[in-house]
């Protein structure tokens, strides 16, 4: 499984990246590979106030749909409008197709999020 060690990840199968005081959010290759070819990516509604945990938006496949959650409390702002167009980018290159982008609430949160082991232990283990 493919997982860059410089990134954080949520059990619920989500990434991050910091970029400044914001986080990009995306889907781990792991995800796009349960999900299979990716046909939408959106209900990213710019401007919500997250929990952490909180769904923020959704991606479906030919074969599901499933959300995609916030992996700390933060306010999005901004929807990745690429992947609207053509949300295959996910299954392609899941880790620089980012799909919305997270202002913090408390940017220390990051820090319960796992790292690179503790995902694939996390997935191993089912």
């Amino acid at each position: 499984m493919n997982l860059p060690p410089e990134l954080k990840y949520a059990k619920t199968h989500e990434w991050i990246r910091a970029e400044g005081d914001l986080l990009l959010v995306g889907i781990t290759d792991h995800a796009q590979e349960q999900l299979g070819d990716l046909v939408y990516v959106g209900d990213v509604k710019v401007g919500a106030k997250l929990r952490a945990g909180e769904t923020a938006g959704v991606v479906e496949s030919v074969k599901a749909a499933s959300d995609i959650y916030a992996p700390v409390a933060g306010e999005v702002v901004a929807f990745n409008e690429e992947l609207a167009a053509s949300p295959e980018l996910l299954n392609q290159s899941p880790y620089t197709a980012w799909i919305f982008k997270l202002k913090p609430d408390n940017m220390a949160d990051t820090a319960g999020l796992l790292d690179a082991s503790g995902y694939q232990a996390a997935v191993d283990a089912g």
